[in-house]
């Protein structure tokens, strides 16, 4: 009963202080709500995000001032085609010492912070995206046989434009899969667009508030871990993420005629990871199949590949997946009844 107490104080706390984070990172930037909400919720589950968007519409600002106000160490790479991994990971130098001898020392790339942001990460060559999929993935680095391990807590998040604009390479399955989700950028309003320039053309400079810090974040991960998932969600989990997959029994014709690849087991991992937090960023203590669906498009977007049928035909994978979800659960509800 105690331990039960301490889970709802700490859940409460956690609510509050979410609740803190976004509003001060709506003090700098404008709109954007369903992305700041997406962003936390991947943070929350421990995971790396990749914000796609136009040139100029605030990822690199959104990511920046995440830093400050969850007071993160924060590096940024600018990927270019140039850039050579040792450039992210690091490298070892030969160094001399006060006594004349040589030796080879590790220099850190900027690999090794807390919140690294991969900016434009799909303008450097296969090569060079490469070298994030060790720390993405197991959170070390390997440079000539040595391994070194990253501080937690640590993400990627990584912006990228439109694939079909000039002088950019695409992500490979592997790479996108490294992503807990695919967070798109919209394009600000009318009155969105006259606050942004209010704000950033005038003398008035906006100081940031540090809310939290890596030790609180690290805690709110091992608390989102504690929501509770029951049996039936996690089989519409389950259901959904076998829809994608043209040759199972419970996808759709659309899915059949129009998907080459769906999901592995690591989308159904983020998917639950993301849905509990969401339900712990709102204060509760299990998930729901609002909780599904409100995840579903951002952890799966970039894990659903469509075959030339469905590029020709201009369907969205957005759709699909809103078709899939909608499908799993609608035959969940009957199954009930």
């Amino acid at each position: 009963m105690k331990d039960e107490v301490q889970l709802e104080q700490d859940i409460l706390n956690a609510y509050e202080k979410l609740q803190l984070i976004k509003e001060e990172i709506h003090t700098f930037i404008v709109g954007q709500e369903t992305v700041i909400e997406q962003v936390l919720w991947s943070i929350l589950s421990g995971g790396h995000v990749l914000l796609e968007g136009l040139p100029g519409l605030g990822k690199t600002m959104l990511i920046r001032t995440l830093s400050e106000v969850l007071d993160l160490s924060f590096s940024r790479i600018q990927f270019t085609p140039d850039l050579m991994p040792s450039d992210i990971t690091g490298t070892m130098l030969l160094q001399p010492s006060l006594d004349g001898k040589q030796s080879f020392v590790f220099h850190p790339g900027p690999i090794f912070a807390n919140l690294v942001l991969a900016d434009e990460i799909n303008r450097a060559t296969p090569k060079t995206q490469s070298s994030l999929l060790e720390a993405m993935g197991e959170k070390t680095v390997t440079v000539i046989g040595d391994t070194k391990k990253i501080e937690s807590p640590f993400f990627v998040m990584a912006t990228q434009n439109p694939i079909d604009m000039e002088g950019t390479y695409p992500l490979p399955e592997a790479q996108m899969d490294r992503f807990l989700c695919k967070v798109k950028m919209v394009y600000p309003s009318k009155a969105e667009l006259k606050e942004i320039i209010n704000r950033t053309t005038g003398t008035k400079k906006i100081d940031l508030r540090k809310i939290v810090d890596s030790t609180e974040i690290n805690h709110y991960q091992q608390l989102a871990k504690k929501i509770l998932v029951s049996d039936e969600v996690l089989q519409i989990a389950v259901n959904i993420i076998s829809a994608t997959h043209p040759s199972s029994e419970e996808s759709s014709e659309d899915v059949k005629n129009y998907v080459q690849y769906g999901s592995g087991p690591r989308g159904l991992q983020s998917m639950i990871q993301m849905a509990k937090a969401r339900a712990l960023s709102q204060g509760r203590y299990h998930i729901s199949t609002g909780d599904l669906k409100q995840v579903s498009i951002p952890v799966l977007r970039h894990r659903i590949w469509l075959n030339f049928e469905g590029e020709a035909s201009g369907i969205t994978v957005e759709a699909l997946i809103k078709e899939i979800v909608e499908r799993s659960t609608s035959l969940a509800a009957g199954k009930r009844r």
